[in-house]
């Protein structure tokens, strides 16, 4: 079983994903709020404190702990060309034993979305699941009108796996959700006949 590190870092062709520290408050909320618009209707309600020093202090010590006890893999996706913190993924709800499985969640800021950076991000997660953390399954939900969403993760490899009724809190509300999947060895669809 891999270990996480506070340091570790992957890379892709134009991003380091890597954990949040510090010293990304001001980038990190300054995206969210200007973001705020694009993300409410896909997200959880945000607390009234969400976008406080002290609520980022918590996420960013949260980040850590997850990390260095092999339950989340948090990291923020840093544009290398100009350091722009673009947004976030996070490899969460590990589970070990018989599962070998994890739920992906991402949120990109509104001015960089569409240009491929969570492509890129899912693409490095994916690896690192499978190939360095020895995870058999990734597992991803979002709410069946979020087309952008949708395409992405079917983009990404994933499966349209079914629908959950009402899954998750969304803006205040419980939405259902459509699930998707990707496995290590997807045989899904495949026969060993002829």
């Amino acid at each position: 079983m891999l270990t996480f590190r506070r340091k570790l870092k992957l890379e892709t062709e134009r991003l380091t994903l890597r954990p949040p520290v510090h010293a990304d408050f001001t980038p990190w909320s300054r995206l969210r709020q200007e973001s705020r618009d694009f993300l409410t209707p896909w997200e959880p309600s945000w607390a009234q404190d969400h976008l406080s020093r002290k609520a980022f202090t918590n996420r960013v010590y949260w980040a850590s702990r997850s990390i260095n006890s092999g339950t989340a893999l948090p990291v923020f996706l840093i544009r290398r060309e100009d350091e722009a913190l673009v947004g976030a993924i996070t490899l969460d709800n590990i589970r070990r034993g018989p599962a070998q499985a994890g739920t992906l969640g991402y949120w990109i800021g509104e001015r960089y979305a569409r240009h491929g950076y969570m492509s890129e991000a899912i693409a490095a997660m994916v690896h690192q699941a499978f190939e360095k953390m020895g995870l058999s399954r990734i597992e991803a939900a979002c709410l069946p009108e979020n087309v952008a969403s949708r395409g992405l993760l079917e983009r990404s490899g994933f499966k349209y796996e079914g629908v959950a009724q009402s899954y998750l809190q969304i803006n205040g509300r419980w939405r259902t959700h459509v699930l998707y999947a990707a496995l290590r060895s997807d045989r899904r669809g495949r026969t060993s006949v002829g």
